[in-house]
């Protein structure tokens, strides 16, 4: 009976592979936990750098804005302006910067009435967005204010908002603003509420995030306040039932 013989060759070959095998897997789990490790930076960077806007607080200092017409106003904490001229809307907001990173407004939209689920579910379409001519800078953890005006009576916006104005009607602002540089675009809806004979009253109602996904997703929340207004009008429905009994 003649021996086995040891072929070195092949025990030597697998062995070879049998390591490369394991440094390809080792190396594998490395890159994968490093691309993890760098997506966690950027994110943490990203939060670092990104503002968000809210209407300052009440005990907040008032701000003085002047106009290129040298109309002045002047906005206390939590709270807008809403003034007519000599034929032109004066609009001012005084913000704070909740947000870590500074908030650059890039452009903004108006409309006289409160924007509700029912008029306007989703914000004004980008390209409808009024560039901003003066730099806004809203330092973050800071206050900081934004200002607009609508001067031209064939502006389509302007009989709205003079008749909102007048008749101290609501009045919706968004504001379109990003980092500073540029990045983490975002769009704030604001509202107007006169209050008294001479002050208007900020507030804040959305916030969509154009170049990544928000806080909310956006179907679940247009989902559930569809279902708050159903089930609002159902009540609204069986008490006007009640009272025609």
């Amino acid at each position: 009976m003649l021996p086995l013989a040891t072929d070195w060759a092949t025990i030597s070959s697998l062995a070879t592979a049998g390591g490369t095998l394991v440094l390809a897997v080792a190396t594998f789990a490395s890159v994968r936990s490093a691309n993890r490790s760098a997506r966690i930076s950027e994110l943490a960077l990203q939060e670092q750098r990104r503002p968000v806007l809210a209407p300052s607080r009440l005990e907040d200092p008032m701000q003085k804005i002047m106009f290129f017409e040298g109309n002045w106003v002047r906005a206390e904490g939590g709270r807008g302006v809403a003034e007519l001229v000599e034929g032109r809307v004066y609009l001012a907001l005084s913000l704070r910067n909740v947000g870590s990173g500074i908030g650059v407004c890039q452009g903004w939209a108006v409309r006289g009435g409160r924007s509700a689920l029912r008029t306007a579910p989703m914000h004004t379409p980008e390209d409808q967005f009024r560039p901003q001519t003066r730099d806004l800078y809203i330092p973050g953890g800071d206050i900081g204010m934004w200002q607009g005006a609508i001067r031209s009576p064939d502006d389509p916006a302007h009989a709205d908002l003079v008749e909102a104005v007048e008749n101290r009607e609501p009045i919706t602002i968004e504001l379109l603003y990003s980092d500073q540089v540029g990045g983490q675009r975002t769009i704030s809806r604001f509202g107007l509420v006169a209050v008294g004979d001479d002050q208007w009253l900020a507030s804040l109602n959305r916030h969509w995030y154009l170049d990544g996904p928000g806080p909310r997703d956006e179907e679940a929340a247009i989902a559930r306040a569809r279902e708050i207004l159903r089930e609002q009008g159902l009540a609204e429905e069986e008490i006007d039932a009640q009272l025609a009994r």
